[in-house]
């Protein structure tokens, strides 16, 4: 394959002057201006003096801009970084120092707040996103062509960072060829063409809206109805003009909730995605009442991109992910490693063109996660059913996924630990209509603590991004633990989703 935007442009219409983009104020970006803007931004770069794979971190609101930067860096062989507009200062400082970015772009706020991260260098460039800023990025965009840099499919594209249960996040390197092989396997699995417009209000810091939607939407040279986030009453304004949408379920649950959402708003929708955490039985059975359409249900991760997909033209099962897509081998073991039958819940492994080869500086985790037969260990646990249907039924790693976000216990854990008054704490997702799952902490106070929730909740505010904050803490004077001393999560959870549902 080589260099992935080769791949995306061969992809694109004909006709450069076709819409890429069209903005909800009517404005529209076609595809002549993508390729001229991430040819200009690519030759900035370069005269910067940037080489194949310095990486470029980016920070900044959900903007066209940053689309054009992502393909500069595909173009220039350099390792695009995106970071969640959430992330605070503590956090920030822990992507920044780990990646060594040689250009960091931001809004004008963390600019200015730059001097109170905890890095031990700065980046040696730092732009804001902002045309107006005399800091701008855009500063740099030199007139004229730009030759895409030869590089090998086993390049590295981008680095993105997903945490594990000890709380310190894991940068994840996805080549030229991970990410392009799975938006072909996706453009073919989901039927994109160039007649499809897809309603885009996912964030493009996430594998999600920057991967798997705008790669189908490249590969078919198709069009974006772009929205900065997720409204309700925009979606249902925008859907009669859409064929595709792509969303987590909690974009689902709040259409269902919304009075006008009826066959006639989804009349020209040929299909609905949803992805990045569990689809609840009960929403696909509503959707489908209320609109008439099957949502799609697809399962994937930062490691591995898109793993299966429920069909386009066939069964789709509620309460499961689909089927292996093309080239994807997926099993299920033992503890021990042994390959377990259909039916049999065990730990989902897999292999594939688009799972990641190695985290960054990690050798020895990487070694941990990868079997001797190089199956990636995804830390879920589900079953393959008699027609080859997988369904998810846990994680192992005990990762909360909250309005398609993850959110990593032992992170939060340790900040609420930290605080003086506090002597432990456990942190659960707990059943929620809207999130999917709500963050909840249980907390054991140190005696004589006058600590409030209030307290607390304000206090994690200031450290992290607000989806990682608790919505609820619960005090207690110790919790569960078993012969092991391991804190028993399982019965905490049952006790407050008992007690929240009733």
């Amino acid at each position: 394959m080589g260099n992935l935007y080769l791949a995306y442009r061969e992809g694109f219409p004909k006709a450069l002057e076709s819409t890429f983009i069209e903005n909800i104020d009517g404005s529209k970006i076609s595809y002549r201006e993508l390729e001229e803007q991430s040819a200009q931004y690519a030759s900035g770069f370069e005269a910067l003096g940037l080489e194949a794979g310095d990486r470029v971190s980016i920070q900044v609101s959900k903007s066209p801009e940053v689309i054009f930067i992502y393909l500069a860096c595909l173009r220039s062989n350099l390792i695009f970084h995106p970071l969640n507009t959430a992330y605070k200062e503590t956090e920030l400082s822990f992507f920044l120092e780990d990646a060594k970015p040689s250009i960091f772009i931001c809004d004008k706020r963390n600019y200015a707040n730059l001097s109170a991260l905890d890095i031990t260098e700065s980046p040696k460039n730092i732009f804001t996103i902002d045309s107006e800023d005399k800091e701008s990025i855009q500063g740099i965009k030199k007139e004229g062509d730009h030759e895409v840099v030869d590089c090998s499919s086993d390049h590295v594209a981008a680095l993105l960072y997903s945490s594990g249960t000890t709380g310190k996040p894991k940068g994840i390197m996805l080549t030229h060829g991970n990410i392009g092989s799975n938006a072909k396997a996706l453009k073919e699995a989901w039927g994109f063409n160039k007649e499809d417009v897809l309603l885009h209000a996912l964030p493009i810091y996430h594998v999600h809206g920057l991967f798997v939607a705008l790669g189908c939407v490249f590969l078919s040279g198709s069009k974006v109805l772009w929205t900065d986030s997720f409204n309700t009453d925009q979606a249902i304004d925008l859907l009669p003009r859409c064929t595709v949408m792509m969303g987590v379920p909690t974009y689902y649950t709040r259409l269902l909730n919304h009075s006008n959402l009826d066959k006639d708003v989804v009349r020209n929708i040929r299909l609905f995605i949803s992805g990045s955490a569990p689809l609840l039985e009960d929403t696909f059975d509503k959707f489908l009442k209320k609109t008439n359409h099957y949502i799609l249900e697809r399962y994937g991760m930062t490691e591995t991109n898109i793993i299966c997909s429920n069909p386009l033209d066939g069964e789709r099962k509620s309460g499961t992910v689909g089927i292996p897509l093309p080239d994807l081998n997926i099993r299920i073991v033992d503890d021990e490693s042994n390959i377990l039958s259909a039916q049999e819940i065990g730990n989902i492994q897999v292999r594939g063109p688009s799972v990641f080869n190695s985290y960054w500086n990690l050798p020895k985790k990487t070694q941990e996660d990868f079997t001797a037969d190089n199956y990636f260990n995804t830390g879920d646990k589900g079953f393959i059913d008699l027609d080859g249907y997988l369904s998810i039924v846990g994680r192992t790693k005990d990762m909360i996924i909250s309005g398609g976000l993850n959110v990593y216990p032992k992170e939060v854990e340790s900040l609420i630990d930290s605080l003086e008054g506090v002597e432990e704490s456990a942190v659960i997702g707990l059943e929620d209509d809207d999130l999917g799952e709500r963050v909840v902490a249980i907390v054991v106070l140190e005696k004589e603590s006058v600590l409030s929730d209030e307290d607390l909740i304000s206090t994690l505010k200031d450290d992290m991004a607000g989806f990682k904050v608790p919505k609820s803490i619960y005090f207690v004077e110790n919790l569960p633990r078993n012969a092991m001393g391991k804190v028993q999560k399982n019965i905490l959870r049952d006790i407050y989703n008992e007690e929240t549902n009733n």
